[in-house]
């Protein structure tokens, strides 16, 4: 029903988004989970990976460590062992630098304000004993508090980050003067998409192949959707005309600590002029589904159900006993 976050909204990175997305062009694949050392054997340093129908992603997380002070610079200490840690983009590239003292001049990593380790104008002596983010790419490792990484995980992406917020369109003095409380021109419905472009498929048909690397306990998980993932939706109108439509799953939910996921269907009908007008939403029954059911209860009318033999049977005696004792009144 609303975003849910890690922490404190809007300060800490989003868990869940709300499922009131108008559209998605195509299907968001997001895991929330952790990492797990193989064979549960403390380590610092393990690659985790995911592969979903026509798309695989892989990064390093690494153990706890902090930025260590040297003779010119701070460079990254040592990774401290682990055998389970949280993935997510707290523990991802990016924050706030808040190490000088104007407020005017804090800086905000926009790819992922949540994360740590960014840290562009501080000194060695600011740096020393700061921690650095637990996740990184393979070909790049963090190694700088200036540096310009790409955050990793596979959470949603915070609706004011970038690249996402670049799809929201321009809200300036034009907007509100001629289009508020309605969204840009320029707005791009891709901004709806909470996912990173490396974790969107085509909307799934059924079957597609799950695979989890290190993201549980056996190191090795997988699994396939559903065989058959469509879902028809039935609109009722205000005068009993039915129209049918068929719902996409947009959003796949993976929680691998949990041992759990989640599909989320989507299906939009146009309004003509009264929001009011459509009276039922029916899910999972087709248009001749429903009037098959319409048309045996109407048959049915008037006419008494069993559910077993047993009970027509003690119905008709007691229909005997009360006529039996109707005959003997008169």
């Amino acid at each position: 029903m609303t975003d849910i976050f890690t922490g404190e909204p809007g300060l800490s990175a989003p868990r869940y988004e709300n499922d009131f997305a108008p559209v998605k062009r195509r299907c968001d694949v997001l895991i929330n989970g952790s990492c797990y050392a193989p064979g549960g054997v403390p380590a610092t340093r393990v690659p985790v990976g995911v592969r979903v129908g026509s798309i695989t992603k892989t990064f390093n997380v690494v153990g706890h460590r902090i930025f260590e002070r040297g003779p010119l610079s701070c460079e990254p200490g040592e990774p401290r062992p682990f055998t389970v840690l949280p993935i997510g983009y707290d523990n991802a590239f990016g924050g706030v630098d808040t190490t000088n003292a104007n407020q005017s001049k804090h800086q905000w990593y926009l790819q992922n304000p949540a994360g740590k380790g960014y840290h562009p104008g501080a000194s060695a002596s600011e740096v020393d004993g700061r921690s650095l983010p637990n996740t990184e790419e393979f070909d790049k490792p963090v190694t700088r508090p200036d540096g310009d990484y790409r955050p990793m995980a596979f959470g949603p992406l915070g609706r004011s980050w970038q690249p996402r917020l670049k799809w929201a369109g321009t809200f300036d003095d034009k907007w509100l003067d001629e289009q508020f409380p309605f969204l840009p021109q320029d707005f791009d419905t891709q901004y709806f998409q909470c996912a990173p472009e490396d974790q969107q498929i085509d909307f799934p048909s059924g079957g597609e192949d799950v695979v989890l690397m290190h993201l549980t306990a056996s190191g090795r998980t997988s699994f396939r959707l559903p065989p058959t993932l469509g879902l028809p939706f039935l609109f009722v109108s205000r005068t009993g005309s039915v129209a049918e439509v068929s719902g996409v799953v947009d959003t796949i939910c993976i929680e691998p600590d949990k041992a759990r996921f989640a599909l989320a269907w989507r299906v939009s009908m146009p309004l003509r002029r009264n929001i009011r007008e459509v009276r039922e939403v029916i899910v999972g029954k087709t248009a001749y589904q429903l009037e098959h059911e319409r048309t045996r209860a109407e048959r049915m009318h008037g006419k008494r159900r069993f559910n077993s033999l047993t009970e027509l049977v003690a119905w008709s005696q007691a229909q005997r006993r009360m006529h039996e004792a109707h005959d003997e009144v008169d």
